[in-house]
């Protein structure tokens, strides 16, 4: 896919003259920086309250509001960004720039702060300005969709709504008191945003890996989409269905350790190791990764295995199939739209060895004998790998194509 940027037109009309602004010309722009930018203050903030530095405003305990500004608030951005770029290209519409892409990123901004300041709102104003996105952004994604009879995407659309809900589950586990970040609407959340990677993750990944091996003049041999991804998939949903509902459950332990275990196979099928050489490709493959290893993890955690704990299996998921997926996924958007060449540079390499870094110690950190400092070792290696994320892709991001 290549960039198209629309033209500024007649710049005495405000709209266009926002369309014509770097930064809202391209619905990656805003919500990839303000993503990347997120990820690390929100954890940034989080570790000040940890250490009572800060005493954030929010009505939602500590741990509540860090798992929601980083499931809900930084994937929220990411999934904005994405589709937002990637619908014109599925339904040959035109993008959503200018006022109304500032007004959508307006939106996401509001629920960030609505949230941070709750202790002095109204809950329920509370949730409705922080869900006003992800239903806005529902709409207009629908709208787009439909509009095209782009039927082959609408499972995306629905996963979209679905996260919405989930959303919402969580501030009404919040308004009644309960540990939020332990319900069934953080896990509904973080099992659709494992669905969505599956199914995403599993359209591109092996196209991109495909067609670079091509380029270097390989045969790829990796296999197409049939059978054998459709039944993953539909285990996978079986399985996510089954933990989002009993957590704990050794019968779904089971079921996890088998959703674990073909998807590994699945990524196997798509030979990542042949592009071992190229970052932005190794990457979505270790990000994808991630998943099967939640899998396994939860299977392990409940099975009693002391090594793995349910906390240190859903930061898989979030810091690793989530949090190294999207990094990946924003990084090789942001470069291919803007007109780069497609190839990470040495910076872009570390940034994401940091983030894979803090993955693996935030792991180690939750299991029984895992030392306080190696907490604070995964944190700090997030933050400087989304901040160097937001240095390095700065301009990129707020500059017009040429």
């Amino acid at each position: 896919m290549t960039e198209q940027n629309p033209k500024p037109g007649n710049t005495a009309d405000p709209a266009a003259t926002l369309a014509s602004i770097g930064i809202l010309s391209y619905g990656y722009r805003p919500f990839f920086l303000f993503a990347g930018a997120w990820a690390a203050i929100a954890l940034a903030v989080w570790i000040a309250t940890l250490t009572g530095r800060v005493d954030l405003p929010t009505r939602f305990d500590p741990v509540s509001w860090h798992a929601h500004e980083m499931l809900f608030g930084y994937l929220s951005a990411v999934i904005a960004g994405f589709l937002l770029t990637a619908v014109p290209n599925w339904t040959g519409r035109p993008p959503i720039i200018g006022l109304p892409l500032a007004v959508l990123t307006a939106l996401w901004f509001c629920g960030r702060v609505a949230i941070a300041l709750s202790e002095h709102i109204n809950p329920v104003l509370v949730a409705g300005l922080d869900l006003v996105f992800p239903v806005v952004l529902a709409l207009v994604i629908g709208r787009e969709i439909l509009a095209a009879n782009n039927r082959r995407n609408l499972i995306v659309l629905g996963m979209l709504v679905l996260f919405a809900t989930a959303n919402g589950w969580f501030h009404v586990s919040a308004f009644y008191g309960e540990y939020a970040a332990g319900e069934i609407g953080f896990r509904m959340g973080l099992a659709v945003a494992v669905m969505m990677i599956c199914v995403i993750g599993g359209r591109i990944i092996p196209n991109f890996t495909r067609n670079w091996l091509v380029a270097q003049g390989a045969e790829p041999r990796i296999s197409q989409f049939g059978w054998v991804d459709q039944a993953v998939l539909i285990a996978t949903l079986i399985c996510l269905v089954g933990w989002t509902i009993w957590p704990e459950h050794k019968g779904v332990a089971a079921v996890c350790f088998v959703a674990g275990a073909l998807n590994l196979v699945r990524l196997a099928r798509w030979r990542g190791w042949q592009a071992r050489s190229e970052s932005l490709l190794w990457i979505l493959h270790v990000g994808f990764g991630f998943i099967p290893l939640g899998f396994l993890a939860i299977a392990l955690s409940g099975w009693g295995v002391s090594a793995s704990t349910q906390i240190g299996a859903q930061h898989i998921w979030t810091a690793g199939a989530i949090g190294v997926t999207t990094l990946a996924v924003m990084s090789r958007a942001s470069l291919g739209h803007a007109g780069r060449p497609l190839v990470a540079t040495s910076g872009v390499t570390r940034v994401y060895l940091l983030v894979i870094a803090a993955v693996l110690l935030r792991f180690v950190s939750a299991t029984a004998s895992g030392p306080v400092w190696v907490l604070y070792t995964a944190f700090v290696a997030w933050v400087a790998g989304f901040t160097g994320f937001v240095i390095l892709f700065w301009p990129i991001l707020t500059k017009r194509r040429g």
